[in-house]
């Protein structure tokens, strides 16, 4: 099936270093064509492709965790325990008092009030007044946490190096360390639910939960590349996302991952890296990546556009308050706004 994915492609760099200062994590990949089988009876919400511009940043500091709690309020954080947030829906940014000088990878929050940043050497922070103070959590681990998801304010997990896994079913009082069954660093995670959850990290490693993490067991991919990112819409259709140009998909809940990297091509030309994948519903969704890639669908991924990218610096992270409205964020302070809105015959 003909993929139907837009490309405009540049010659690429060898391998990218994240942020030079997470040894070993090397990200790299642009997005394949990805198909997907679609009912062709299906209609889907057209949008005209999305705008950017450069929100001006406080600092250079590579930049690679954002997050949106509504129009107004977000939060970045990055190297040198950098913490941004605004509450002008990103006119201005303004910097949190410092609590590390550990680089923070990752803010998510469970609600208006409860939320977590996570990084290098165990950090975890945690807020229970919607950010206006950052506390230190112990996790019990001294690598670098990489990706956190929380369902609940009291029920979420982080991953990182060595293949660590952890769990709290009360707001990060406590990390029940799980037991992942490999030493790969993992740097994406996603529960659908407090029994279904993926994980994914280095050496094609994708895991799978179906009951809260007690158990974890490999999915197949029969590909050594590394993930960086997982999502899934439904308890069947997910994505992974890694390097070397790749994208997997699976349409059964991870039993069988689809291989939809994209062709190297003559002459071979390395594709960008791939990051960060996101989906707002079931049929739109964004990647972004190195060189300022972003990828968009509105089909479902059964095509995907590549918007005209406004700068080379790799973008780490995004958040979409709704369709039209969203930010990416990430080397040398990069935060780009994006907007889109509905397309007009």
């Amino acid at each position: 099936m003909n993929s139907g994915t837009t490309w405009n492609h540049d010659v690429m760099k060898n391998c990218h270093v994240w942020t030079r200062m997470v040894k070993g994590l090397c990200v790299l990949g642009v997005v394949a064509g990805i198909s997907l089988f679609v009912n062709p009876q299906l209609t889907f919400p057209q949008l005209a492709p999305s705008t950017l511009s450069i929100q001006t940043s406080p600092t250079k500091v590579t930049f690679l965790g954002v997050h949106f709690l509504n129009t107004r309020k977000g939060w970045i954080v990055g190297a040198g325990g950098t913490i941004l947030h605004t509450d002008d829906g990103g006119a201005t940014w303004n910097s949190s008092p410092r609590r590390t000088n550990a680089l923070l990878t990752e803010v998510t929050f469970a609600d208006a009030l409860h939320g977590w940043i996570v990084g290098q050497n165990g950090t975890v922070l945690h807020t229970v007044d919607g950010g206006k103070q950052w506390v230190p959590q112990e996790s019990g681990t001294n690598g670098t946490l990489y990706s956190a998801d929380f369902l609940t304010k009291d029920h979420g997990w982080l991953v990182g190096s060595r293949g660590v896994i952890l769990h709290t079913e009360d707001g990060g009082k406590s990390w029940a360390d799980q037991v992942s069954g490999t030493t790969a660093d993992l740097f994406g995670v996603h529960f659908l639910n407090e029994k279904r959850g993926w994980a994914v990290g280095a050496l094609g490693v994708i895991l799978a939960t179906t009951d809260g993490g007690k158990s974890w067991s490999l999915q197949t991919t029969n590909n050594p590349a590394t993930f960086f990112d997982i999502v899934f819409t439904d308890h069947v259709s997910g994505w992974a996302i890694g390097t070397q140009g790749t994208i997997f998909q699976t349409l059964n809940g991870g039993e069988v991952w689809v291989d939809h990297t994209r062709p190297c091509g003559s002459p071979c030309i390395k594709p960008a890296d791939l990051v960060n994948i996101l989906f707002l519903n079931s049929v739109v969704g964004r990647i972004v990546g190195e060189r300022g890639t972003i990828l968009e669908t509105h089909d479902a991924g059964f095509t995907w556009q590549e918007i005209e990218p406004l700068i080379s610096e790799t973008l780490y992270d995004q958040s979409f308050l709704d369709l039209s409205n969203g930010f990416a964020v990430g080397d040398h302070g990069t935060i780009i706004h994006l907007n889109s809105s509905p397309s007009h015959p």
